[in-house]
């Protein structure tokens, strides 16, 4: 079914995390051996991945899940995401801020490596805390402040929506109809392609 979402409407790049590549290289597979039967009909999608593929969750676990509760959400309150953040697992083996620490696998420095934009800012961070000249306290600062920067014009965008209730229904009817348009199209070259349209 996700192989058919992706064909339907003839997808070039398919942004998904690093676990979904599995899918989408099912999805070339597919393709592939349809195209190799039936004529160039599909189109081969490619994979579209960040430069930060995976995050971790907020304890420290390989992937953010919201069934277990480890995640911060775009509809995150500001105030929410810097409790979030405040509470992040970092580096067990640091217990007091002149510790040196471990940068490498601390999910507060891998945040910020993909939403802070001052590059000189968190290295000299990282110097700092590897060193154990900086506690967690201010690198959690400084990234819930990165974090809600990045977030805040997705927040002031979803309150507007928010405010129309039916201007969205009418955004997602039409998104739909176009969909319905585009997917039958390619159903009905699928179909002529493999020889059974008898209408």
């Amino acid at each position: 079914s996700q192989a058919a979402d992706i064909t339907a409407f003839g997808a070039h790049l398919v942004p998904v995390g690093e676990d979904q590549l599995p899918m989408v290289e099912q999805t070339r597979d597919i393709v592939r051996t349809f195209n190799r039967l039936y004529g160039k009909t599909l189109i081969e999608p490619k994979v579209l991945l960040s430069k930060f593929a995976r995050l971790p969750g907020t304890d420290g676990a390989a992937k953010m899940s919201k069934s277990v509760g480890n995640v911060i959400n775009l509809s995150d309150s500001a105030a929410i995401v810097r409790k979030k953040v405040m509470s992040m697992y970092t580096d067990p083996t640091r217990i007091h801020a002149s510790d040196p620490g471990h940068v490498a696998g601390n999910p507060v420095f891998t945040y910020l490596d993909a939403f802070g934009t001052d590059a000189r800012a968190i290295a000299d961070l990282k110097t700092r805390y590897e060193q154990g000249k900086v506690g967690d306290v201010e690198v959690k600062t400084y990234l819930a402040e990165a974090l809600n920067t990045f977030l805040d014009p997705i927040r002031a965008r979803r309150a507007e929506f928010g405010k129309d209730r039916a201007g969205v229904l009418k955004l997602l009817h039409e998104g739909t109809d176009r969909g319905r348009t585009v997917a039958a199209e390619t159903l009905t070259n699928v179909k002529k392609a493999m020889g059974i349209r008898y209408w």
